[in-house]
């Protein structure tokens, strides 16, 4: 099994006690250390004293395990950045309201915000038209940064 799979197997029951998602881990062998990069989310955006508590455990589980060997690492734990693509029925649903830009796999754009989602398919909405999107029809989604975003009620 390799490092990564190694790694992820043991902290996953960690991360899921305390209530989040272990999304990725990200291994970077510089020279005679690693960095060890877990990306860690939840149904809503984690804070500071989250990422504390998520990163003690699984600092300690790693401290302990025998598969590392005796190479040093650096330990980082993130939330995912707004960068990493929407791949999961449950990022849809963390991400109701935002701006999303959707290409499909035959090389189309859609953008627009998230209305609705399941687990099938997403529904946006934009000025044009309401648009329902399979999730099997999307080769890559990501979140739209947007400044100055007007509230609704304005």
């Amino acid at each position: 099994m390799a490092l990564k799979e190694q790694i992820s197997e043991l902290v996953t029951p960690a991360v899921v006690g305390a209530g989040f998602y272990l999304e990725d881990v990200e291994i970077l062998n510089a020279g005679r250390s690693r960095v060890i990069t877990c990306i860690v989310d939840g149904d809503i955006p984690l804070n500071l004293d989250q990422v504390t508590v998520v990163t003690k455990a699984i600092s300690a589980l790693l401290d302990e395990a025998k598969f590392l060997d005796e190479t040093a690492f650096t330990l980082e734990v993130s939330s995912p950045g707004v960068e990493r693509p929407l791949t999961l029925p449950r990022h849809w649903r963390k991400n109701h309201d935002r701006l999303i830009k959707i290409v499909l796999t035959n090389g189309e754009v859609v953008e627009g915000r998230i209305a609705a989602s399941d687990e099938v398919a997403v529904t946006l909405t934009s000025a044009k038209a309401e648009v329902q999107v399979a999730f099997a029809d999307i080769k890559r989604a990501t979140v739209e940064i947007e400044f100055n975003r007007k509230a609704d009620k304005e």
